[in-house]
């Protein structure tokens, strides 16, 4: 498994935090930025980490800015990119379980290190359930590619 993982300053310090226990996780990460607590734009770095999740480079895409809304955001306009911003580990397993997101936006500033891992691994070990839910983002992905659903 490969995950890129990318924050702005708002997200910075948890970035570390989590990229530290990926790689303890023998998981391979590739660190698209930023590289420091001073002050960037972060759809730069939501985009570059949305575009190697949409190319496949990875198989999915850590985000994190002071809130995960702007990032979040920002990684969502990109095709083929399901970015989901989750606060709590249900929302991480309800992500992957029924949206088959791709991306994990994170709040640095509103979570704990602790919770931040937990939700991380929720998000990582939950599987796509498919069936009924495959149909709904079936819709969304139609839509992306011809504007309609």
């Amino acid at each position: 498994m490969k995950i890129v993982i990318a924050s702005d300053h708002g997200g910075y310090e948890l970035k570390e935090h989590i990229k530290k226990y990926l790689l303890s996780q023998k998981i391979e990460i590739e660190d698209l930025g930023t590289d420091s607590a001073d002050s960037v734009d972060y759809p730069i770095y939501g985009i570059k980490a949305a575009k190697e999740v949409a190319r496949g480079s990875a198989n999915f895409g850590i985000i994190i800015c002071g809130t995960g809304i702007g990032i979040s955001i920002a990684a969502n306009k990109v095709k083929g990119i399901r970015a989901a911003l989750c606060h709590c580990v249900e929302y991480a397993k309800l992500s992957r379980e029924h949206n088959n997101a791709n991306m994990l936006a994170l709040g640095g500033r509103f979570l704990d290190k602790s919770e931040a891992l937990k939700i991380v691994e929720a998000f990582l070990h939950t599987q796509f359930a498919g069936a009924r839910h495959q149909k709904r983002v079936d819709i969304i992905s139609q839509f992306e590619n011809n504007g309609e659903c």
